[in-house]
């Protein structure tokens, strides 16, 4: 018996038997889709874990400075293995915190307006959020100064010390700050005499209600112009 003849133009498609009429589904966007959603998810877990552990790492150094990164790790709510998957190391989740503490100080000072009343005047308002910023984070900055070279801790000081040079030229522009010593030293001078403040509230010889006004009347009173 002869075969019936095929079109060539539209070859017939064999069907596999039992699901005669019915096309086979695509799958592959659906399970491109679930993949996606998984890996949303799981970014979406590692951003809260970092913001939880940086949270409690802030809070723990504050309050420690040679706090160990397994307590780090209980405070944030997390296994050392998490922990150690987003810090590798004790010196990486320190330089974090120390950028975010930098930001909080930088937003702290940007309230104060610098650029309104005189520099004397605004250099007071800085000297006293300063302070504050640095009586919140002795602690921390301690820790940093274990595992970092000055010049490294100096450079976290740098959004203050860079808001105190401008203070300090302008204050010179206009007359009312001493312009026989270095600008550079004036800062250096300011810089330090914040840490002697703390070491002094720290070692009880000065008392911490005191320390902002203490500190105001020494840095205006360097900073004066010399009588005659």
């Amino acid at each position: 018996m002869a075969e019936p003849r095929r079109d060539a133009g539209n070859p017939e498609v064999p069907r596999a038997p039992g699901n005669a009429g019915f096309a086979r589904r695509p799958v592959t966007a659906s399970c491109d889709h679930d993949a996606m959603s998984r890996e949303g998810r799981r970014r979406a877990d590692a951003e809260r874990n970092i913001e939880a552990i940086l949270d409690a790492a802030l809070e723990c150094f504050s309050d420690q400075p040679d706090v160990s990164m397994t307590s780090i790790a209980q405070a944030a709510g997390v296994s050392r293995v998490t922990l150690y998957s987003h810090f590798v190391s004790r010196e990486e989740l320190l330089a974090r915190v120390l950028d975010r503490a930098v930001t909080s100080a930088a937003e702290v000072l940007d309230a104060e307006r610098l650029d309104e009343g005189s520099a004397a005047e605004a250099l007071s308002r800085l000297i006293r959020s300063a302070w504050r910023i640095l009586a919140g984070y002795r602690n921390l900055m301690a820790a940093a100064a274990a595992v970092l070279s000055p010049r490294q801790v100096r450079n976290y000081h740098r959004t203050v010390l860079q808001q105190v040079e401008r203070l300090i030229a302008r204050g010179r522009d206009e007359g009312a700050f001493r312009t026989d010593l270095p600008q550079g030293w004036l800062v250096s001078v300011f810089h330090n005499l914040l840490h002697v403040a703390a070491d002094e509230v720290g070692a009880g010889r000065l008392r911490r209600r005191d320390a902002a006004a203490v500190l105001e009347a020494t840095v205006l009173g360097v900073l004066a112009v010399p009588a005659g």
